[in-house]
């Protein structure tokens, strides 16, 4: 093949390149444009109002836990001028992913992932508990170390949560979790879990809780019951998808279904967290779009089959990431209001 001829085929791969790079771009857009995207409508909410927990980059000083506020489930606006509401003394001093909860003794606590990203996305073994009476004042309860508790070669110990294990009486805390060892090599990053009286120590040697049939990696595990049934909605890794399984107990075993997918986006996203809007069928899910340093929303009311949220209703011009919301009452809201405006 002569040059002139190579430099033609070329030529030809690079315009087709990008008009495939331009057409990923611009026809989600046009779709928007010409209204061909079917939005959820959006759900009037009850009473109450909700609170949201999130950091807001990978610099050491935006590695802390602030707050957000919103009256109906999908505008929110920060708190103290969008600057952190705690900070931690403890591990890294660094904190990801954080999960607020009401507990079932009445009192809030958040966990988060104890993690300094400027050390490497390899490099965190702990969790930091945070526990509070009035959301206001809160106090650091605890560093839980996984390694402690027959995992001594973790390296990622990814967005825990919690849910309440009714035939347990007792919470069962679930995360990502990888190891590495030179004995054993990497370990899949995949959903592990143990229960917990108190969120100062585990009461449970950790398993694993799901990983998926695929063999590629899940994260950012949420689970949320509805009717009996426990959904796990988590991001697989490898296409930076939001997929989900089923179970009929929290600690599964959980169930594939032939179709996972549940993200409706064109963006790679991760983050998910699943909410209800008060005295509605209607639940939001809220996506991290962290290649674009945005949110957006979805919406479902059987939990399986979401549409997009118009972004109309939601701008998350403040610059989270990867969340969670409570839904408090008014008068929470008010003392969060006149605690940190």
């Amino acid at each position: 093949m002569n040059i002139t001829r190579k430099k033609a085929i070329v030529a030809t791969i690079s315009v087709l390149t990008a008009l495939i790079v331009i057409a990923a771009v611009v026809v989600p857009v046009a779709l928007y444009a010409a209204g061909v995207i079917d939005y959820a409508e959006k759900a009037e909410n009850g009473e109450g109002k909700y609170l949201m927990v999130y950091f807001t980059g990978n610099d050491p000083e935006q590695e802390r836990i602030c707050f957000a506020v919103s009256e109906d489930g999908y505008d929110f606006t920060p708190l103290n001028g969008n600057n952190p509401v705690l900070e931690q003394t403890l591990g890294t001093k660094s904190a990801r992913d954080p999960y607020i909860f009401r507990g079932h003794d009445g009192g809030y606590y958040i966990i988060a992932t104890d993690m300094k990203s400027e050390l490497g996305w390899a490099s965190n073994h702990c969790f930091i508990v945070w526990q509070s009476d009035n959301l206001t004042d809160w106090k650091e309860l605890a560093l839980i170390d996984i390694r402690d508790y027959n995992l001594p070669d973790t390296v990622r110990a990814w967005a825990p949560q919690a849910i309440w294990d009714e035939s347990r009486q007792s919470y069962m805390l679930y995360w990502a979790n990888c190891e590495n060892s030179e004995e054993k090599g990497w370990s899949g990053t995949v959903l592990w879990y143990a229960y917990t009286k108190d969120f100062k120590t585990l009461e449970t040697t950790p398993q694993i809780l799901f990983a998926p049939s695929s063999g590629k990696d899940a994260i950012d595990g949420d689970i949320i019951e509805k009717d009996g049934v426990y959904y796990l909605y988590y991001k697989d890794e490898n296409e930076s998808k939001i997929c989900y399984a089923v179970s009929d107990k929290p600690s599964g075993p959980y169930t594939e279904p032939e179709d996972p997918v549940v993200s409706v986006f064109y963006t790679n996203v991760e983050g998910n967290f699943i909410y209800r809007i008060s005295g509605t069928d209607s639940y939001v899910m809220m996506l991290d779009c962290y290649s674009k340093g945005n949110f957006v929303m979805q919406q479902t009311t059987d939990m399986v089959n979401f549409k997009r949220v118009d972004p109309k209703y939601y701008d998350f011009d403040f610059s989270p990431r990867h969340g969670s919301v409570l839904a408090i009452t008014d008068s929470e809201y008010k003392k969060l209001i006149k605690a940190f405006e």
